[in-house]
């Protein structure tokens, strides 16, 4: 059970977002969503250029955000600031929750990581897109109104709260633990 935390105690923690790497970061976790709702975390991940996460559901989900449903090649990836999902959801185990594939220790302001910026993951490579990435009914659901209205405030969407949408450029391997690097 999540912790619902206060509009107060979450602009509180925003100094320490604030700290957050610019440059050159660590993969503090890796989640893969083999079906809705499902989650399975791993040290060790493949990115591919069609299908992104490998074994993520991404692919065969598809999206709202295309005409026909398919996949949307500009949301393969999510990726999401650990030092907000930790403010938000509290301790590690909470974090699948939230839905994303990537939480990283690297500032993913607009500032500083705008669409077009690539980034290295081990041996991979990733585009930030343009698609927005902000808080929907499930992480209301999950994390509460305030850390909803948070992630979606004005700062919030300067900071890319919620996280940043990316492509694969370059295929590889990735490891928990490992260097995120803007490039």
């Amino acid at each position: 059970m999540v912790e619902v935390r206060s509009m107060a105690d979450l602009v509180a923690g925003l100094g320490i977002i604030r700290e957050s790497p610019a440059d050159l970061g660590t993969i503090e976790l890796i989640v893969r969503r083999p079906e809705t709702n499902k989650r399975e975390v791993l040290d060790r991940a493949e990115l591919d250029l069609d299908r992104g996460l490998v074994g993520d559901n991404w692919l065969v989900r598809g999206s709202r955000a295309t005409q026909d449903g398919s996949a949307h090649p500009g949301m393969q990836l999510n990726l999401m600031n650990a030092r907000v999902i930790e403010l938000i959801a509290g301790p590690r185990e909470n974090w699948p929750l939230a839905g994303d594939q990537f939480y990283v220790d690297l500032d993913l302001s607009a500032d500083n990581l705008p669409p077009g910026s690539r980034l290295s993951l081990g041996d991979a490579m990733i585009e930030v897109t343009d698609i927005p990435h902000l808080g929907c009914r499930k992480f209301i659901d999950r994390f509460g109104l305030d850390a909803a209205k948070f992630v979606n405030s004005e700062e919030g969407k300067l900071l890319n709260l919620r996280g940043i949408n990316a492509k694969v450029i370059k295929p590889g391997c990735v490891n928990t633990g490992g260097i995120i690097e803007k490039l």
